[in-house]
C-alpha cells in the first residue's frame, strides 16, 4: 500500500487533487492500492465520508478502479498516469501494438499529387470521396451503411457514440479480456462494465445472455479482437444476433480497428431492427496511425448527434487527411500492399502460435496484429523476458475477471524471431508459473 505522505486536503476535491497530481508526478504507481478510507480520515484529520467522496471523485474521472475485496486501487492505465518509458537498447519491442512500418503505403508520393482547397468553417464536414469509399466498403461486408462521420480515430468514435447515449452508471457489455482504450473511456465517463468471456470466436453467447440484464450498451469486436486476436464465424455471429435480437433498444458498437489487415473476413451483428448502433473502422493499422482518422457507420440519429457535437468542439476532420485518405483507398497499388500486408501478419501470427505449441503453451491469435499468451505469473513473466531481450505488453490492463497473460505484438516478427522468442517464453513459464495447452 502506498505512503499517506503524498495525499493532502481537509475536501473532497483537494484530497482528490493531491492523489491525481501524484500519480502524475510518478509518486504513486498504477496499480498500487490507495488507504483504507478510515485510515486516511485519521491521518487527514477528516470525516470517513469525506475521504470516500475523493475516491468516488476519482473513480468518475477514471483514475481509480473500487473493489470491495481488494479496495480502491490506481487503474493499471490511469488516464494522469505518465507514459511507460520506451524498452531499454537492445531490447525488442513487442509491447507498442503498432503495424509494421515497412507495410504502410507510402505517404510522401500521395500527398505530392494530393490536391486540396481551404476549407472555411460552414463547408461540409465530410469528404465526399472518402464517404462514397466509406459507404460502398462497409455495405460489402453487410453493414448498413446510409449515415457515415469522420472520426479521429476508432476510440474517439467509441466514445463520442457512448457520450451522446449513455449516462454515468449506466452498464455496459465488453469483451474480457478487452481492449484497455476501451475500458479506460468507460472509466472515464463513469460507466460500469460488464465482462463477458471470449473464445477465439468471440463473445461466448450463454455469458452474453446472462450479462444483457440491465445493460444499456455493448461493444464488440468482430475480428482482430484486442488482445486475444479472436475473430466471429457466421455461426457465432447468429448466435450472438439472437440473443441481441432480445434487446432491439440496446447499444450495439462495433470496433473493427484493424480494418484491412486484419486476416479475417468481417462478420456484423448489426441488423435493420436495431434502433441504435454504430461501427467504427480505423485506418490507423492499414495506413498509418498518425493519420488518426477512422470511418463511422451508424443509424441515422446516432451518427447526426456524433457531428452535432463534433461542431461543437472539433468542428471536422481535416480535409487534408480526409482527401489522403481517399486517395489512398482508392489506389490499386494500396490496395494490393494491404492484401499483402494482411497475408504477411497472417504468417507471422501463425510462425509464433506454432512455435508455442511446440513447446505445449497454450496461446490465442486467430487474426489481428497480437498473440495472447495465458501466464501464471505476469510481472515475473514480463521481467524474465525483458532480460532476455524482449518487451511483452502485461495482461492486466486488458482484464475485467479474466486470467493473467502477455500480448505479444506479432506485426514486425519474422519467423526465425518467433521461434527464438516462444523458446524464451516457454524458459520463462516454465520458472515462473506455467499454463499449458491440453
Amino acid at each position: 500500500m502506498l505512503e499517506q505522505k503524498y495525499i493532502s486536503g481537509t475536501t473532497a476535491v483537494k484530497i482528490a487533487r493531491s492523489i491525481e497530481a501524484a500519480v502524475a508526478a510518478g509518486k504513486i504507481a498504477a496499480g498500487d492500492k490507495l488507504p483504507p478510507v478510515r485510515d486516511l480520515a485519521k491521518h487527514l484529520g477528516v470525516s470517513g465520508g469525506t475521504v470516500s467522496a475523493a475516491y468516488r471523485i476519482l473513480q468518475e474521472r477514471g483514475l481509480t478502479i473500487g473493489d470491495r475485496r481488494r479496495g480502491t486501487r490506481i487503474r493499471p492505465t490511469a488516464p494522469a498516469a505518465p507514459a511507460p518509458p520506451p524498452p531499454p537498447r537492445g531490447v525488442r519491442d513487442l509491447a507498442g501494438g503498432n503495424p509494421d512500418r515497412a507495410l504502410l503505403p507510402d505517404l510522401q508520393r500521395h500527398l505530392k499529387r494530393l490536391h486540396v482547397k481551404q476549407r472555411l468553417y460552414g463547408n461540409d464536414l465530410n469528404e465526399r470521396d472518402l464517404v462514397t469509399a466509406a459507404k460502398r466498403y462497409f455495405r460489402a461486408d453487410g453493414v448498413p451503411a446510409k449515415s457515415i462521420a469522420v472520426v479521429s480515430g476508432a476510440l474517439d468514435g467509441i466514445e463520442r457514440v457512448l457520450r451522446e447515449h449513455l449516462r454515468p452508471g449506466d452498464r455496459v457489455i465488453v469483451e474480457d479480456p478487452c481492449f484497455t482504450g476501451v475500458l479506460d473511456i468507460l472509466a472515464a465517463l463513469a460507466l460500469v462494465p460488464v465482462p463477458v468471456s471470449v473464445d477465439d470466436d468471440g463473445m461466448l453467447p450463454k455469458e452474453l445472455l446472462r450479462a444483457m440484464r440491465g445493460a444499456q450498451a455493448i461493444v464488440v469486436t468482430p475480428r482482430a479482437q484486442n488482445p486475444t486476436g479472436a475473430a466471429m464465424p457466421k455461426s457465432r455471429a447468429r448466435k450472438l444476433r439472437t440473443i441481441l435480437r432480445t434487446r432491439p433498444d440496446l447499444l450495439l458498437i462495433e470496433d473493427d480497428h484493424a480494418g484491412h489487415v486484419a486476416g479475417a473476413p468481417y462478420v456484423t451483428l448489426v441488423e435493420s431492427t436495431r434502433d441504435r448502433w454504430a461501427v467504427v473502422r480505423s485506418v490507423s493499422k492499414p495506413l498509418g496511425p498518425d493519420l488518426r482518422l477512422a470511418l463511422l457507420a451508424g443509424d441515422a440519429e446516432t451518427i447526426a448527434a456524433v457531428e452535432r457535437r463534433q461542431t461543437i468542439g472539433i468542428r471536422w476532420v481535416s480535409h487534408i487527411l480526409q482527401s489522403l485518405v481517399a486517395s489512398l483507398l482508392r489506389d490499386r497499388a494500396v490496395q494490393k500492399q494491404l492484401v499483402m500486408a494482411s497475408k504477411t501478419y497472417a504468417i507471422r501470427r501463425q510462425a509464433l502460435l506454432r512455435a508455442l505449441v511446440s513447446h505445449g503453451i497454450e496461446a490465442h491469435g486467430k487474426s489481428g496484429l497480437n498473440v495472447w499468451i495465458p501466464v501464471g505469473d505476469e510481472s515475473a513473466v514480463l521481467q524474465s523476458l525483458l532480460q532476455a531481450g524482449w518487451a511483452v505488453h502485461a495482461g492486466e490492463s486488458y482484464r475485467v475477471a479474466s486470467g493473467p497473460a502477455i500480448r505479444v505484438t506479432i506485426s514486425s516478427l519474422t519467423p526465425a524471431d518467433a521461434r527464438k522468442l516462444a523458446a524464451d517464453v516457454a524458459a520463462s513459464i516454465t520458472a515462473k508459473g506455467r499454463t499449458l495447452a491440453a
